[in-house]
Formats: C-alpha cells, structure tokens, sequence
C-alpha cells in the first residue's frame, strides 16, 4: 500500500494538524495547500449531513483517491466530542477501488487510534505538538 500513498494527514476543525508526504503529487501552490483542510472538514460534513451521517469514505478522480477516516475526539477547550479525519491522498490504480479503499481504511484505523489516544483532551490550539506524529505516520508504513 505504501507505494500507492502520497499524503497522509489528520485534520481537525477544518486544520491540517500534521501530515506526512510520502511522494510529491503535482506542483500545489500554496493557497490550494491551506484550503485542504477546510475542504476535508467540510466535505465530510456535507456528506454526513446529507446523507443521514453516512460518512464519506472516498473521492475519486482520474488519477487519485482522496480516502476519508473518521472518528471523534474531546479538546480540553470543548464541552464534548467533535469529529476528526484522517485522509489518505493515494495513486488511483487500475485495482478494484472498493476493495483498495477498504483495505486502507482497516490498516489506517490504528493509526486514528493512537492519535485519538495520545491527544485526547489536550489543547489544541498548540500545534507543534502534533509534530513528531509525523514520525509515527512515516514509521507506521515501513
């Protein structure tokens, strides 16, 4: 599966809090790279909303798989759980793409979870502390 991954990240609230890129894409200016973030948020919620929280597991276009985990997470600033994604930017090959798409949603799963378990109710207004969880994403596909 690595060598189909391009990015990996975790968003939260519409933020990238930490990413890990395995290969380039394509050349990103870096206004497209600030909306990813919000994009995911709201695509996700979109499609939740719109379809009785069915939560969005993948996009897809010509050459690419943009792939969606979601979970919840509890902020020391928020009164409850709120939702947080995990995306897969993936080579879209010419595989069964269901099967592909779930395959990485199982293996990636545990990767949410120890996310979700090292960050639970801290703050997350101070994000370089989500830095060296790029190390674990990195090493989580070796």
């Amino acid at each position: 599966m690595m060598k189909e991954l391009y990015e990996l990240g975790i968003v939260f609230r519409g933020f990238v809090l930490v990413k890990h890129k395995f290969r380039h894409l394509r050349e990103q200016n870096e206004k497209t790279k600030d909306l990813r973030g919000a994009f995911i948020s709201a695509i996700t919620t979109f499609a939740e909303s719109a379809f009785n929280n069915h939560s969005l597991e993948y996009l897809e276009s010509k050459n690419t798989l943009f792939i969606f985990k979601t979970s919840e997470i509890k902020t020391s600033d928020g009164n409850s759980e709120e939702p947080i994604i995990l995306y897969g930017l993936t080579d879209k090959k010419k595989k069964d793409t269901d099967k592909f798409v779930k395959k990485f949603l199982e293996k990636v799963e545990v990767l949410l979870q120890l996310f979700i378990s090292k960050f639970q109710n801290k703050d997350f207004t101070e994000l370089n502390q989500f830095e060296p969880f790029k190390q674990e994403i990195e090493n989580f596909f070796i």
